[in-house]
């Protein structure tokens, strides 16, 4: 379609801008900006519908709505105070200046003559009310139903939804405003839960941060039971906690609530990879009810689900797909990273990892990884800084404080390593760890050289699901274990379960169709 802004004439086909002969420099995302604000006449389009239709899947703030209407504008050689195509409206979002027209198909040639006045007024006439009827149908159609909750549980919604450290503090902000506001509003209180437990799971926060997002989920449980977003609420409390039975109960429950819920559903699929579980997690995130591009952290499962069944190609394509379209997702910034470093290219590995660290998503794994590498390139002091930092963003994480112990200056102390190993083997016995974290079990018992320990340590966290065999081959932790027969056999018991899981998955109706054919 061909429409005309005032001077500017706009080819949507040809996703082409002009100004009389001049081709004007509006391309790819800008354009989709631009043509989409032609679609809604002169409308004021909202700040959260720009993001909905322009950026989609990708999760933007509004920052990135107002930098891109300013790329447009000196492309188009509008000026900001003085618009005369895109005007913005304080508060609310963008419009355009002027009301756009269709350009009709062009007339064939004839003789010209003057039509008779009342004619040409009628046909106008009739032109403006087709028009007229056309933009306010289409506007009806495309203007979004009233929101009934308050405006401050609305703007709550937005920020939370974004994935960003600092809106999500000003989500936490918000919801705490309508809850005491409204002390047994619902929504404020699964929105205030969930925005907590993000900030302990995502942005670094502490233990109170995950007891005050369960304490709310519990709450609301005891007003609504059959509510399942609250037992969603309480699944991911439960899963910042490192309580991955308790997390499983919950996200199943709310599953079992509302089978349409995507999002829980992939937070469910992703403990059960975490279990062991790569077939049924992969065929949960395969089977979305919705649009599975919405659910933010998917992409990333996928293809941490085919990296650990051996489709490493698959992976890879996904994985970096994910690293260049997401810079604001902390784990789209780890998996690619973390995917070159097991494929054994460090060097790859580091500098992608030093892009990522760039973003300003600061979290735990970036570092633990960077002091990998380190390690791997026999860097100790580095390494050394990055895992003191990672113990400074989350000093109750207990891995980062176990490796500032093995890799300080000081060296390892005998007692503190047996006195970490017994502090262990007590919260082991009162609850069940994911399965990764008999890794640290294991890496203590390397630090002080009992390798049988170490693989006992290994063959609990292979019992308990852990099947990420290509870490435990490349990680300097566990160099030590190189040529160790007992640790062949650790590994040996991940392939032949992985192999199985493989062959399931490649021989199932629902496998993705890029995967290479069963053999036969």
């Amino acid at each position: 379609m061909q429409y005309r802004l005032l001077d500017l004439g706009i080819d949507t086909e040809r996703q082409r801008v002009t100004r009389g002969e001049d081709v004007l420099p509006v391309s790819g995302l800008s354009f989709r900006l631009l043509a989409f604000l032609l679609t809604q006449g002169d409308r004021v389009v909202g700040f959260d519908e720009l993001i909905d239709q322009v950026w989609a899947p990708a999760v933007v703030g509004e920052e990135t709505v107002t930098q891109r209407i300013k790329l447009l504008r000196q492309a188009m050689g509008d000026e900001g105070r003085q618009p005369r195509y895109i005007r913005s409206v304080r508060g609310r979002g963008y419009q355009l200046a002027a009301m756009p027209r269709i350009e009709g198909e062009p007339l064939p040639a004839a003789p010209r003559r003057r039509w008779p006045w009342w004619l040409a007024v009628g046909v106008a006439g009739m032109f403006a009310a087709a028009s007229a009827a056309y933009v306010w149908t289409h506007r009806a159609e495309r203007t979004p139903a009233p929101d009934p909750r308050s405006p401050l549980l609305v703007r709550a919604s937005y920020y939370a939804a974004i994935g960003q450290r600092d809106n999500n503090e000003r989500a936490i902000e918000l919801y705490t405003d309508a809850l005491n506001e409204a002390p047994l509003d619902r929504d404020a209180m699964l929105g205030l839960s969930r925005a907590m437990s993000a900030r302990a799971c995502l942005y670094n926060g502490d233990r109170d941060d995950v007891e005050r997002g369960l304490e709310l989920s519990n709450r609301l449980l005891a007003i609504d039971p059959v509510r399942a977003a609250a037992w969603s609420a309480k699944g991911y409390a439960q899963d910042c906690a490192g309580r991955i039975d308790e997390a499983m109960a919950a996200y199943a429950r709310a599953v079992q609530l509302d089978p349409a819920d995507d999002a829980t559903r992939a937070s469910l699929a992703y403990l059960h990879q975490e279990k062991g579980l790569l077939s049924q997690a992969l065929h949960e995130n395969l089977s979305m009810r919705g649009d599975g591009s919405k659910v933010r952290f998917r992409e990333v499962q996928i293809g941490r689900e085919l990296e650990l069944l051996g489709f490493t190609a698959n992976a890879q394509m996904r994985l970096e797909r994910s690293f260049r379209l997401y810079p604001d997702n902390v784990f789209s910034n780890l998996a690619w990273p973390r995917s070159l470093f097991l494929q054994g290219r460090f060097a790859q590995a580091a500098s992608e990892l030093a892009v990522a660290q760039g973003r300003n998503t600061p979290h735990v794994e970036l570092d633990l990884l960077s002091g990998e590498l380190a390690l791997q390139r026999g860097d100790r002091v580095t390494a050394e800084a990055a895992f003191h930092h990672a113990a400074s963003l989350r000093p109750l994480a207990s891995l980062p404080t176990t490796l500032v112990g093995i890799y300080g200056p000081a060296g390892v102390d005998p007692a503190w390593t047996a006195e970490r190993i017994d502090e262990f083997n007590h919260q082991s016995a009162g609850g069940t760890p994911w399965p990764s974290q008999y890794l640290e079990l294991a890496i203590l018992e390397l630090s002080r050289n009992s390798k049988p320990a170490a693989v006992a340590a290994i063959n609990r966290a292979i019992d308990a699901g852990y099947r990420d065999q290509a870490y435990l081959q490349v990680s300097p932790l566990f160099i030590k274990l190189a040529g160790d027969p007992g640790f062949a056999h650790a590994l040996d018991r991940i392939a032949a379960d992985v192999a199985h899981q493989r062959a399931e998955v490649l021989n199932a109706s629902w496998r993705p169709p890029d995967l290479p054919p069963p053999s036969r």
